[in-house]
């Protein structure tokens, strides 16, 4: 099912419906579930009559997976916690019966005027996507929602091939255009690859996201994108122990502009 046919299906009530073919392990794409759940978010932005909260754009987004989503229905409330004359806050949960999956806090801010600026990171110089390695997809062995992107490798190694670095990018894109790329794409591009801590497993095991913050850059409110361009993407675990890592990331669009940055902690089970 189009992307964006499944953003406008999450946008128009408060229920919606997670269709087949995006499947992580035993749960739904994350980044699907999040996008879903943004655009709930921005429904209840959009139909409030508060003239502050009009045209604030999103600063932050965290997003706690507290279970797995299944394809199926969903349910998704959102509510304004407090619309300030800058800044909004908004809850949004997402619910399969009487389980909460997924919650979420959204942050909007508009610009003021600051003295304080500081230079975004310069993106990595990958190689053009056509000379880069394409990550493949073995069925049984990576997760379903992953034909629906198209990944070239630049930066660390393939998962599970106990490499001594954390780390992984390369560039990615939507394997068929969704239209003009909004927020909701950003998210679910920024975490379609896998976990920078796979590349330093030996064997196959599953991990999963389980708390996950996303900060949306300037650019990203303005840039002329299309969700079936060429992103750059690079991940880097900074921590890990107990089971956990935490890993940042960032992505840049074609032209090499910071659009978004990342940090998870993610659950390895191995």
């Amino acid at each position: 099912m189009e992307f964006t046919a499944i953003l406008d299906g999450a946008g128009s009530g408060g229920t919606t419906n997670i269709p087949s073919g995006w499947a992580q392990g035993r749960a739904t794409f994350g980044g699907l579930v999040a996008a879903m759940l943004y655009r709930h978010v921005e429904a209840t932005l959009e139909q409030a009559s508060e003239a502050p909260v009009a045209n604030t754009p999103l600063r932050s987004l965290t997003v706690s997976f507290v279970a797995p989503a299944e394809a199926g229905e969903l349910q998704a409330s959102a509510r304004i916690l407090r619309a300030g004359r800058s800044a909004v806050q908004i809850e949004a949960h997402a619910s399969q019966g009487d389980q909460v999956v997924t919650a979420a806090l959204a942050s909007f801010g508009k610009p003021r005027t600051s003295a304080i600026a500081v230079a975004t990171d310069a993106a990595p110089e990958f190689p053009k996507p056509e000379s880069c390695e394409a990550l493949p997809y073995i069925e049984g062995l990576v997760p379903e929602f992953t034909r629906h992107f198209d990944y070239r490798i630049c930066a660390g190694a393939l998962p599970f091939s106990g490499h001594r670095e954390g780390r992984i990018g390369g560039w990615v894109r939507f394997r068929e255009s969704a239209g003009p790329a909004t927020t909701a794409h950003l998210l679910a591009l920024i975490d379609a690859w896998p976990p920078a801590v796979l590349p330093m497993l030996k064997t196959v095991a599953p991990a999963s996201s389980l708390t996950w913050t996303v900060e949306l850059m300037p650019a990203a409110m303005t840039a002329d994108c299309d969700s079936g361009d060429w992103w750059q993407y690079l991940a880097e675990v900074e921590q890990a122990e107990d089971g956990y890592a935490v890993i940042q990331a960032r992505l840049w669009n074609s032209r090499g502009v910071l659009m978004a940055l990342t940090r998870q902690t993610v659950t390895v089970f191995a």
